[in-house]
């Protein structure tokens, strides 16, 4: 995996190269600056890295700067002292905003989180826009703010979205929760049909995050989740043909 790093800090870099090695012994360095202008003429000259480290602050501006004057096909994960930043960030399609002091494990989750990415581009599971013939995928990043952390989640990482005492959570296929201030009425619309469904009033499931399905009642079905559901997640009645319609493909 070949890695950008753009950070003026000489510390901080090393200190970053050391926790990559750490993570992947198989990632490459492929450079490091310092400026905004030695980022855009860096970028414009060498191929694309697998992923970027951008520090906010450099020493001749903002780092955003470095979009307004070259494009930047490769994900991007900022790397700051400042959390007011963050809906900057997003703006320019950020894969992950870290703060400092930097944690080995926060790095490790924005390199898989790359890695990912890749693996659907490489693959094409994502339709393009406007391609005759293919089902165009609802692409929504949900930023995520807990704490004085942020979180850029992908649909592909959620296991499934539940509430809980009238507030609503994202569960990961870690296991992770993570708050969400939108509603269940409002997620079911902005999530691929084809990978998520409606169960009942309490949850959305995911359709990788199914293990097994047992017989519930004569038209209802419990649904066994990974990772596990503290309830039962039970297949509401009004719902049961669609969700088998679901299963099916259809």
């Amino acid at each position: 995996m070949n890695i950008l790093i753009v950070e003026d800090e000489v510390a901080a870099v090393a200190r970053m190269r050391k926790m990559l090695v750490e993570i992947d012994p198989t990632i490459n360095v492929v450079a490091d600056v310092a400026t905004v202008q030695e980022a855009v003429e860096w970028i414009r000259t060498n191929p694309a890295p697998d992923l970027a480290f951008f520090d906010v602050q450099l020493a001749d501006g903002e780092s955003f700067a470095i979009f307004r004057s070259v494009e930047a096909a490769f994900p991007v994960v900022f790397v700051t002292a400042f959390d007011e930043h963050a809906l900057k960030a997003f703006r320019v399609n950020a894969v992950d905003y870290l703060l400092k002091p930097l944690k080995r494990s926060e790095l490790a989750e924005a390199i898989l989180r790359a890695k990912n990415l890749r693996v659907v581009r490489d693959h094409g599971s994502l339709a393009k826009a406007g391609e005759p013939g293919e089902r165009q995928v609802p692409v929504k990043r949900f930023l995520i703010r807990y704490g004085d952390h942020f979180k850029l989640v992908e649909p592909s990482q959620i296991a499934y979205i539940h509430s809980l005492q009238k507030n609503t959570f994202l569960r990961t296929h870690e296991g992770r929760d993570l708050p969400l201030e939108e509603s269940l009425d409002r997620l079911e619309k902005q999530l691929d049909p084809a990978r998520f469904i409606r169960l009942n009033r309490q949850i959305i499931v995911e359709l990788g995050s199914i293990k097994e399905l047992l017989a519930y009642s004569k038209s209802r079905v419990k649904v066994v989740l990974d990772p596990p559901y503290g309830d039962d997640a039970i297949v509401s009645s009004e719902r049961s043909a669609e969700f088998k319609r679901w299963l099916a493909g259809e």
